[in-house]
């Protein structure tokens, strides 16, 4: 542990006052909703919601997209999200023609890799969601991204997802902690996923975790790890990189954890260098500048730049300055461990196929 992580724990321990603050108001908010003086909708239509408890880095855009290469062959599908960092507010429906900065970068990352699905973003899922099914009435279903905490929608299947090394079971609330909302809010979700867990974990660790999670009888349990693909080029997919031991690399990141690429790539490569930037963070051309000359530095013959899925929408429009470039772009997806994939899909595609409507739940 460095000076500079241990200066960071010390420094959010000090933040617990606010910390307690922040608590009551989300416990407050909760006990509200619960006691139906703070009013949920909930739709005659099915809704996945795919969230969590805590700020970030748990995986929620991979598993929509993994959500939308399950759905999508056997129903009409769409997507709703945030938008968050885009530079318009309301209701936007992606078209041919629209940026990250219009939609958001996960919105615009769903876009690029699902065209032939509705993509919007909406800031009140209350107001998007109307709006979403006026514009593509043949809907059977919609991914609600990053929208659990947002209780003013109820969706009939949450998916909440935990990291494996930072489980909401034993964080703590923002700013001394990451949780943004409070433990107990996991119990209105039908499925809790572990998520970036080792590819070798044992049976006897996954009871463990469970047993700290404290689910419900009716609530199921799954553990997923993070699988990478073959890097392909930022702007011909068909042109990918198979990494070797020779390769060095430079890494322009801009997501809330890169703990786990970081791990990947120190195995993979032979030496890796990294531009992090913060989450969301939208490129500017000093950026650009600086991310060639740090890799014009790079004396190596095998080199190149990789970025990840969210960066590479905000980067794709420097097209100008990136075309003499080998930027590639890794791609993740979820794998289920323990051979639960199948219950998982089963049961995801179960709700759709089985929607019933019931006003009074």
């Amino acid at each position: 542990m460095n000076f500079n992580t241990i200066f960071l724990k010390s420094f959010r321990v000090l933040l617990l006052p606010l910390a307690l603050i922040y608590g009551l108001v989300i416990y407050i908010r909760n006990w509200m909703f619960d006691k139906k003086y703070l009013k949920s909708a909930r739709f005659n239509f099915p809704l996945i919601c795919v969230g969590n408890l805590s700020v970030g880095g748990t995986g929620k855009s991979p598993m929509v997209e993994y959500l939308v290469e399950l759905l999508k062959p056997k129903f009409k599908i769409g997507t709703l999200s945030r938008g968050y960092k885009r530079k318009t507010k309301g209701y936007a429906l992606a078209n041919q023609f629209t940026t990250a900065l219009e939609i958001g970068d996960e919105p615009m990352q769903f876009h690029s890799k699902f065209p032939d699905i509705a993509v919007a973003s909406c800031e009140e899922r209350l107001v998007g969601i109307p709006h979403l099914l006026q514009d593509a009435p043949d809907l059977q279903a919609i991914i609600l991204d990053d929208a659990f905490q947002h209780r003013s929608v109820q969706a009939g299947l949450n998916i909440v997802l935990t990291e494996y090394s930072n489980l909401y079971s034993h964080d703590f609330f923002l700013p001394t902690g990451d949780l943004r909302d409070q433990w107990s809010s996991a119990k209105r979700a039908q499925v809790i996923i572990v998520t970036k867990c080792p590819f070798d974990l044992d049976a006897a660790s996954k009871q463990k975790i469970i047993r700290s999670l404290k689910p419900e009888a009716d609530q199921k349990v799954f553990f997923t790890t993070i699988e990478y693909g073959l890097p392909y080029h930022i702007f011909n997919h068909g042109d990918e990189w198979m990494i070797t031991p020779r390769d060095e690399v430079l890494l322009v990141c801009g997501i809330a954890n890169p703990k786990p690429l970081k791990e990947y790539l120190l195995a993979k490569t032979h030496t890796y260098y990294q531009m992090d930037y913060s989450d969301h963070h939208i490129f500017s051309i000093d950026d650009l500048n600086e991310i060639k000359e740090k890799f014009e530095e790079i004396e190596a013959k095998d080199k190149m730049i990789l970025t990840t899925e969210k960066d590479a929408v905000r980067l794709i429009k420097f097209t100008e300055q990136l075309a003499s470039l080998p930027m590639y772009v890794l791609p993740i997806r979820h794998f289920f461990l323990f051979d639960e994939g199948q219950q998982f899909n089963e049961l995801v595609t179960g709700y759709i196929t089985n929607f019933q409507f019931n006003p009074a739940t």
